[in-house]
C-alpha cells in the first residue's frame, strides 16, 4: 500500500503572509520567513509520512506542490519516502497518484478556495482564478486534485491546513476524510496557530488513522463528461483564451467554459486556460 502526499504551503502552521511562501528568486523577501515556513512545511509532511508508514504503508510518495515545487527539504523526510520535486509536471500537484499501488492521497498544508471570507491566504491556482466549477459545483485546488485522484480510483484520506480549508474539503469530499486544523483563520492575513510541534503530532496521529481506513474509502465522484466553468480576473485575458482555444467558450464578462471527457482532459485544458490567461500584454 502506497500513500501519495500532495503538499502545499499556505496551509502550514504559522503561515499567514505571501512573504512566507514566496522564495527569494520569485520576488520573496530575504528575511528568513520563507526558510522557516519551508522547514515547517517539511516537518508537517514528514509527520504525515511517518504516520502512514507506522500504520502499514509500504511507501510514501511526496509531491512538493507549492509554487516552483522545490520547497521540501528531502533529507528531513523519513526513510521509505520518495520526493517528487520540480514544476511543469504532467499531473501537477498530484504527480505520482497514477503509480500502481497508490491506495490514498493526503492533502497537507492546503488552503481554502478563492474568495472564501476570513480564510487565510485563500486562493485558487495562480490568483487569476476567481472560481472554478465542476458540473456547477464551486471548488478549489483540492477539488481539482481530488478529481485527478478519482480518475485513478484513489480517494483522499487526510487534509491538513487552516480550519476553513479543512471544513471545505470535508464538506465536498466527505466526512470520512480525516482533518487536522493547524491554525484558525482570523482574516486573509491572520490566524491563531498551534505550536508547530503540536501541529506535527496531530498530523502524525491523523495520518495513522487515515492510512488504516484508506482501503475502504470512496473516491471523489464527478460525473463525466464534466462541464468546467472558470471565472478569471480580466476580460482581455478571456479574449485570448477563447481566440486560441476553439473548444473553450465565453459565457460572460469574466467566465469561460468547456466540456471535459474525463479528469485528465479537464485538467490539461484548465492548465492551458491559465497559461494563456497569464498573458496580458499589448504586443
Amino acid at each position: 500500500m502506497k500513500i501519495l502526499i500532495s503538499a502545499d504551503m499556505e496551509g502550514v502552521c504559522g503561515v499567514t503572509s505571501w512573504a512566507q511562501v514566496t522564495p527569494v528568486e520569485y520576488g520573496g523577501r530575504a528575511s528568513g520567513e520563507y526558510e522557516r515556513a519551508r522547514l515547517q512545511m517539511t516537518r508537517e509532511v514528514a509527520a504525515a509520512a511517518q504516520g502512514a508508514l507506522a500504520a502499514g504503508a509500504s511507501e510514501v510518495i511526496v509531491a512538493d506542490s507549492h509554487h516552483g515545487m522545490r520547497n521540501i527539504l528531502g533529507e528531513l523526510l523519513p526513510s521509505g519516502t520518495r520526493l517528487v520535486s520540480g514544476n511543469e509536471r504532467p499531473l501537477g500537484m498530484m504527480q505520482g497518484v497514477d503509480e500502481q499501488g497508490v491506495t490514498a492521497a493526503f492533502f497537507v498544508g492546503y488552503h481554502a478556495r478563492a474568495g472564501t471570507p476570513r480564510a487565510v491566504l485563500a486562493h485558487t491556482w495562480n490568483g487569476l482564478v476567481q472560481d472554478v466549477r465542476l458540473n456547477g459545483r464551486s471548488t478549489g485546488e483540492f477539488g481539482l486534485n481530488a478529481w485527478i485522484a478519482a480518475h485513478f480510483r484513489v480517494p483522499v484520506a487526510l487534509v491538513t491546513g487552516d480550519d476553513i480549508a479543512v471544513a471545505q474539503v470535508r464538506a465536498e469530499l466527505g466526512e470520512h476524510v480525516e482533518g487536522v486544523s493547524v491554525k484558525t483563520s482570523l482574516s486573509r492575513y491572520a490566524a491563531t496557530n498551534l505550536h508547530p510541534g503540536d501541529a506535527c503530532e496531530r498530523i502524525e496521529i491523523a495520518a495513522r488513522i487515515a492510512t488504516g481506513h484508506a482501503p475502504t474509502l470512496p473516491a471523489y465522484e464527478v460525473n463525466a463528461p464534466t462541464r468546467v466553468e472558470i471565472d478569471l480576473a480580466g476580460s482581455a485575458r478571456l479574449d485570448l483564451v477563447t481566440h486560441l482555444l476553439p473548444n473553450v467558450e465565453r459565457l460572460g464578462n469574466f467566465t469561460v467554459a468547456y466540456t471535459a471527457a474525463d479528469a485528465l482532459d479537464g485538467f490539461r485544458m484548465f492548465r492551458l486556460v491559465n497559461k494563456l490567461a497569464e498573458v496580458d500584454q499589448d504586443f
